[in-house]
């Protein structure tokens, strides 16, 4: 592991358990049927899909899968976050599939998954043409990648929170190292969503299509979940024929 993934995993380390706590309680909100129905729009029908969950965190997009009948395997660097992921997975008795594991290179067999998810995590991944190319890989022939993500490195501070967000009692050192975090990945970005278009066409990607107003339909309210940087969504599909 280089630096600066250790940097980011031990920042996400100490946050984990706050965060997984979160996640339950979004589980358990109305945002569950409105991410279901932003990924509904481009997952294949009819038949229950492989996915893969790219940085899973605690397990939020895994465990939605899950339910809907899909076989799922959620990876995260952070071993922190897998084991919380772990711990839900067993208060939610769901039988489900979680392995630390670097999201820029998974360690699966090529065509492996019909579909790829992620959630929040491209942004802070500096090699993010290596992992397009990677991902392409992953799938099967007409797999789907869905990426919902924030142009973060260039949003500039948010101040605009409800008195009960979650980031309101992140310790001002840790929210001092995620813009730290932040910045230095600024470097290594264009602006987004444009920039990923070009990177995943470049992988093989084909009819990829960017959605800039996601975030107005998941986050209808400024709540605990709330985020201020405006959400959008990718989806990109492997040729059938390459």
């Amino acid at each position: 592991m280089n630096a600066f993934k250790e940097r980011v995993t031990n920042y996400w380390t100490k946050r984990a358990d706050d965060f997984a706590e979160l996640r339950i309680r979004e589980l358990k909100s109305p945002l569950r049927s409105y991410w279901w129905a932003e990924m509904a729009k481009h997952l294949p029908m009819g038949r229950n899909l492989r996915i893969l969950d790219l940085g899973t965190g605690t397990g939020f997009f895994t465990f939605l899968l899950t339910e809907k009948g899909n076989r799922v395997t959620g990876i995260d660097l952070t071993e922190q976050m897998i084991v919380d992921a772990r711990k839900t997975a067993d208060l939610l008795g769901m039988d489900t599939e979680f392995h630390v594991m670097d999201a820029e290179a998974p360690d699966f067999a090529e065509g492996s998954f019909d579909a790829l998810v992620t959630r929040n995590l491209t942004w802070v991944l500096p090699n993010l043409a290596d992992a397009y190319r990677n991902w392409f890989k992953l799938l099967a022939p007409g797999g789907v990648l869905i990426n919902f993500d924030a142009d973060y490195c260039h949003a500039g501070p948010q101040t605009e929170l409800p008195e009960n967000h979650a980031h309101n009692s992140i310790a001002r050192e840790l929210m001092e190292e995620n813009d730290a975090i932040t910045e230095e990945m600024k470097a290594l970005q264009g602006i987004r969503p444009q920039w990923d278009v070009e990177l995943l066409s470049a992988a093989g990607f084909e009819r990829i299509s960017i959605d800039t107003g996601t975030w107005r339909r998941i986050y209808r309210v400024k709540d605990e979940f709330y985020n201020p940087v405006p959400v959008f969504s990718i989806a990109a599909y492997k040729p059938f024929i390459a």
